[in-house]
């Protein structure tokens, strides 16, 4: 495919669309924003694009938790969109509250199929950061998992976070264990050599390092962290003292991977 199409979903209160919109253009795809209203009144939408990001922010203030009255309209009025545009090969990504919509929407981590979820029995969700404050921070993730597209297995990522509910906790032991055992992890936190440890390496408590979910396809995934926050060089936090600052900036290989993967498989 010459011409990668994604569409990148507004929302009130979502404040992070325009940074992924320019990232994904960065990558050569012909990114788009597009309210969810637009969306609602015209599924169909969907045909047109091969990639679709939820951004981060704070869809409607969070006011009931984070990213729920946007996961809600999704599970309304776009559920079966939304499968359909999985079961085409397509590709989905959530990032902070993006991360929290596709939990609450059941995408993530699809441990039982494409079935209407729960809403009151969800296998994970997101929820408030162990230190009971807002988490500004960089991190180190690291690779859980070899078949998800957005991930380079073999590189360690350097990435800022910026929440408050990025905590994930999961059902029981036995919904962790399903999680680990399938292979849903798609970033654990840990330090710079890669060994996980406790806050700050984990900024919120997650449980298992979990940073980044995938689903049973490997072509939906969520994550806390933002990667559209470091793709040049300059943003990151030490730039004037890096030693090397050529190849990709590591928040750009998600996006990268994402348009890369359209174009060998679309």
């Amino acid at each position: 495919m010459e011409q990668v199409k994604a569409l990148v979903l507004r929302a009130a209160g979502v404040n992070c669309d325009v940074e992924t919109e320019y990232t994904l253009q960065s990558a050569g795809a012909a990114a788009e924003r597009i309210h969810i209203n637009r969306l609602i009144e015209n599924p169909t939408m969907l045909n047109n694009f091969q990639i679709l990001v939820f951004p981060g922010g704070f869809s409607y203030g969070d006011d009931v938790a984070a990213g729920k009255i946007l996961a809600n309209q999704v599970v309304h009025h776009l559920t079966e969109p939304l499968h359909r545009f999985v079961e085409q090969g397509k590709l989905i990504l959530g990032i902070c509250n993006g991360f929290q919509v596709l939990i609450k929407t059941g995408l993530l981590p699809d441990l039982d199929g494409r079935a209407t979820p729960d809403m009151n029995n969800m296998p994970a969700t997101l929820t408030d950061n162990d230190s009971g404050k807002y988490e500004d921070r960089w991190v180190y993730l690291q690779p859980g998992t070899t078949r998800c597209v957005f991930v380079d297995p073999n590189r360690r990522l350097y990435v800022p976070v910026a929440h408050g509910e990025g905590k994930i906790v999961t059902r029981d032991a036995e919904t962790l264990e399903r999680i680990k055992v399938g292979g849903h992890v798609a970033f654990r936190y840990v330090d710079e050599n890669g060994k996980p440890g406790a806050f700050p390496i984990n900024p919120n408590g997650s449980t298992d390092d979990i940073a980044a979910l995938t689903d049973s396809t490997g072509r939906v995934m969520g994550m806390m962290p933002h990667p559209e926050r470091f793709v040049r060089w300059t943003q990151h936090p030490r730039w004037t003292r890096l030693k090397q600052k050529d190849g990709t900036p590591d928040g750009m290989t998600i996006f990268n991977n994402a348009v890369n993967y359209v174009r060998t498989h679309l």
